[in-house]
């Protein structure tokens, strides 16, 4: 088995309830288990700013699925949750984001590990480091390391899912 670490971000319709919907989607997942999920957390939009907060999550499962299954597995589940992918950093019902696969790192046409730019988003590494402190990010360093460098990016948490 493989530990995976899955972003979950969401802005229209009902942002918590759309994270905690998804969140039991991943855990049903075939050859897969839902080993911790974080809290949630309240961010502001980045790159398209004229839209609402976003809420976010991260999520770690244990799965024998490959980088490239799992991925279209995540695009799947945003395809059930009505994602459109109308304009890049455009509001979302749902976005899930496969950040991390053990430590492997890997630059393929749609797949790219670790997440690029995830080592920069306080909204992906407050989550991050609450349920992994201790999670190293491939090439980038420690997790809670990098969260400390972005000090300047307002994250409020929210709730446990």
């Amino acid at each position: 088995m493989h530990t995976a670490f899955i972003g979950l971000g969401s802005n229209l319709g009902r942002p918590e309830a759309q994270l905690r919907r998804a969140i039991a989607a991943l855990a049903e997942l075939p050859e897969t288990r839902l080993a911790a999920a974080s809290s949630l957390y309240r961010s502001a939009p980045v790159g398209h700013a004229d839209q609402p907060d976003f809420v976010n999550a991260v999520a770690q499962l244990s799965t024998a699925l490959t980088p490239p299954v799992l991925l279209a597995a995540l695009l799947g589940i945003e395809k059930r949750f009505g994602r459109e992918r109308s304009f890049r950093n455009a509001p979302r019902t749902l976005d899930l984001d496969l950040l991390l696969y053990d430590a492997h790192i890997l630059a393929e046409p749609g797949l790219e590990l670790p997440h690029p730019r995830m080592h920069q988003r306080a909204f992906v590494l407050a989550p991050l480091v609450e349920i992994a402190p201790d999670c190293e990010i491939p090439g980038k360093g420690q997790a809670a390391v990098l969260l400390a460098a972005c000090a300047d990016q307002s994250v409020d948490k929210l709730a446990a899912p």
